[in-house]
This record gives C-alpha cells, structure tokens and sequence, in this order.
C-alpha cells in the first residue's frame, strides 16, 4: 500500500508466477523448480490466495489492462487449481478476462485438452508454447528430454481450441544446428499458422545445465537470427523486437491502453517481479536448484504481514526512470518517440543522452524517422548487446556484484 500510494493504478499489468516445471532444460535460468513434490502446489496455491487477498485489500482501485500467467509452466497445475486462480483474481478485483488481453505459457507436456479448454473458456486470448526445436538432435543439445512429436501433437491439440494469438517459441545457436536446419524449423512451425514467434537465441547462462559446461560464444547466432529474419518476412512477418516477430494481418491488440515504458505491473506469486514508477521489486532470485527450493519453501511458510511487504528490490532515481523509458523504447520496432520523452520528462532525450545515441546512430544501429528514433534491423539485432550498454554505472556495479544463487 505505501509503495503504490502515489502512484497511477488505472492500468496495471497484472501477472501470476507459477515456479514450477515438469523438466528443467538446460539453457533455462528461469526462477523454477522441477518435479516439485506432490503437496507443494497446494501449498503454493494457499499462500498465492493469501497474497493476493492482502494485495487486494492494500489495493483495491487496482484496474487492470492486461494480465498473463507465467513461469515456470502454469499448465503443470492441474485444470481445477488454475480455474481457482482465475476465480480469486476476478473476486479481487473487476477483472474481465474476455476483453482483457491476457496471455498463458505451456509446455508441450502439459498443453492437455481439459487445461486448454479451460484457459480458452475464460477468455485467454494468448497462448504461449515453447517448442524451441522441431528436432531431435537439437532438443538432446538443448537438454530437453521430449520427443519431437510431443510439440507437434500439442500444437495439433492447442488449434483445435480458439485462442486469437498463438506464440511459439524457438530457440537459434543449438551445438550442431544450421541456418538450413533453422529455416526448416520455422517452416515447420508455420505448419500451425501462429500468430506470433519468438526466436530467442541460446545463451549458456550461470548456474544453469548448460552453463555449468561452460560458457561459450558460438558465431553462427547472428547468421541464424538473419536466416530467420529473412523467412519470416518473406512469409509475411514483421519484427517487433530482437525475438518477436508478428504475422502481418494481425491488427494491434484491442484493449484497454496499456503502455510498458508508463504504466505499473503488480506481480504475485514467489518469483514475480513488480513495477511501480520509482521502484522495481519482487523476492529472492535463484536459478540453481537448491536456492530455489529454499526461496519456495520459505514464501510459503511467510506470515500473512510478511506477505504484505516488499522485500527486495532497486529505487529508481529520475535519472533511472530516464534511462529505462529510453532502453524500453530503442528495443522496440516502434522505437523512442522524442515528443512522448519530452512530455514524460519535460527535457529532451537527445540532450539527456546525446553521446550514447549519436554512438548508435553512428554505427547505423538507430533511424530517425521524423520525430522518433527507431532501431535498424542491425539495431534489432544487437539488442542484448544496446540493453545492458546503455546501463547507468550504478546499476552496472550492482549487477556485477549480485551474488548467483
């Protein structure tokens, strides 16, 4: 209540983190636990209910202009227990999940026809699959122990169902992969005519299965993502961001307004993260197993006043809000519109950041286009490397010094 307070909640993200999965794959450094014990969901879910009626009672004007349920793979819950999530956020707050543009991850294991039937009876107008390679090689590498007929046939299951958006996600950089291969993966996927995919590029983070191998830097990745690219918009797709890419006859989304650079996301369920203007915050963060275990087992045994306050998280310094709007803007096709900084902040982002965009505008990784700056396809391309660049030191020294987990 008394980080909200001075704060706009007209339209608000809304998002649930479920922190668990059947399988853990190797490149995943998501807060998630696999294969959790059979009693641990349901105390999960008893200390989800708590939150969120003290979330809701600290913030009852709350309205919401999208919400997602995330992980972690939601649909590893069974169709009642997510019915049940669904039914105490709509008791909370004024929620009409129809019209509200809401979005759901699964997993080729757990995309059932009485979850998706339920997710498609309350509205769920996305759904996000991670199938990251149609072949068997490639998912081996990846540490993803399924077998590639199991994606299909989720696929099969989840268009047989009415969701407006379907996403895929698909992974570029395996060991052994081509941009022959990749193309052909993306062919593949197109066989479901999705909506959206999202081409995410394989990095062997910390502490992950991969990661523990070592870290490696393989060259092919930005042949890959230019193979890609080059398919998808022969197909007729756009590229949104780095990884999104949208069919073309998709118009915008409908819905209530929302606007990530400006508007708040209140996040429940151990794992979320949420954002007010001045101040970002969530739990404790692991990715290795044992410091997820322990972070779980410990939300679950909070007091309901524990449960009311926040317990980590970084102040956002006007410089820092400058700063955040910009990055959120220039990894986006739409890119940073001058007029929009200008009334948010009331000076100009190119006095606020003249050398780090006439940097970028140098190396032809920026546009202007009259009165906004747009990232080029190059620019696009180089986003995980513009992001993390364009960091103030501050937080440049606290990202060095966060201690893995």
């Amino acid at each position: 209540e008394e980080v909200w307070a001075e704060h706009d909640r007209s339209r608000l993200f809304l998002y649930v983190h479920v922190p668990f999965c059947a399988v853990r794959c190797g490149f995943c450094n998501l807060f998630t636990q696999k294969h959790p014990p059979a009693e641990l969901p349901d105390a999960w879910l008893a200390t989800l209910e708590r939150q969120l009626a003290i979330v809701a009672r600290a913030l009852p004007d709350a309205r919401f202009a999208r919400w997602a349920i995330g992980g972690g793979t939601p649909t590893l819950l069974e169709a009642k227990a997510l019915a049940r999530i669904v039914e105490r956020l709509g008791a909370a707050w004024p929620i009409d999940f129809a019209t509200t543009p809401g979005s759901v991850e699964t997993s080729p294991e757990t995309a059932t026809d009485d979850r998706l039937a339920l997710l498609e009876s309350i509205g769920t107008r996305r759904l996000s699959i991670g199938i990251q390679s149609f072949f068997a090689p490639e998912l081996q590498a990846l540490g993803r122990p399924q077998a590639a007929t199991l994606g299909e046939a989720a696929l099969d299951r989840i268009r047989r169902h009415r969701f407006a958006r379907l996403n895929i996600d698909l992974i570029y950089g395996i060991a052994g992969q081509t941009e022959t291969s990749f193309v052909a993966a993306l062919r593949r996927a197109l066989d479901w005519q999705p909506e959206e995919l999202y081409l995410y590029p394989l990095y062997q983070r910390p502490l992950t299965g991969l990661g523990l191998r070592g870290r490696s830097w393989d060259d092919q990745r930005a042949g890959l993502l230019a193979a890609g690219r080059e398919f998808l918009l022969a197909q007729g797709y756009r590229q949104v961001s780095m990884r999104m890419f949208e069919r073309i006859d998709e118009g915008e989304t409908s819905g209530p307004a929302y606007c990530c650079q400006a508007d708040g996301m209140i996040g429940l369920g151990v794992g979320a993260r949420s954002y007010t203007r001045t101040l970002h915050y969530s739990d404790a963060w692991a990715v290795g197993a044992a410091g997820v275990r322990s972070i779980v087992a410990d939300w679950i045994a909070r007091s309901d006043a524990q449960l009311g306050q926040v317990w980590y998280g970084i102040e956002l310094s006007d410089e820092e809000q400058r700063r955040r709007w910009l990055i959120q803007s220039l990894l986006q096709h739409e890119g940073l519109v001058l007029a929009d900084y200008r009334a948010r902040f009331g000076s100009e982002a190119e006095h606020d950041f003249a050398a780090e965009l006439r940097q970028l505008l140098d190396a032809g990784l920026l546009e202007r286009d009259a009165d906004r700056l747009i990232p080029s396809p190059q620019g696009l391309a180089w986003s995980d490397a513009i992001g993390p660049w364009l960091y103030s030191e501050p937080v440049r020294a606290a990202s060095q010094e966060f201690e893995l987990r």
